[in-house]
């Protein structure tokens, strides 16, 4: 009975142990990644990104796109709108649905 209750305490307490462990390898994983310095690919990519952000911001859309481009998006719109119908491409469609007609059936 005794033996019984020394593997259960015993069992408990590798079971807290390794939880306590893995918290701590966790944590401690996450700051060691935070300390180091990036990568040179990864910070290389991540200055793309940024520049190409503030390019974007500036530019107020696509960057370097160029009257090409304008063009091709316009070509591009008026094809849509021949297709579809018309109306404004920006805009979400409002959807509008009838209400059914239903009918009692007699058994």
């Amino acid at each position: 009975m005794a033996l019984n209750k020394l593997f259960q305490l015993s069992s408990a307490l590798r079971s807290a142990a390794s939880l306590t462990l893995r918290r701590n390898i966790g944590i401690s994983a996450v700051l060691f990644n935070r300390a180091k310095e990036l990568d040179p690919i990864q910070k290389l990519f991540l200055d793309k990104i940024r520049d190409y952000s503030a390019k974007s911001k500036i530019s107020g859309g696509i960057v370097e796109g160029g009257a090409s481009y304008q063009k091709n998006v316009s070509e591009e719109v008026t094809k849509l709108q021949r297709l579809y119908g018309g109306g404004d491409l920006a805009k979400f469609p409002d959807f509008k649905f009838s209400e059914p007609k239903l009918e009692e059936v007699a058994k």
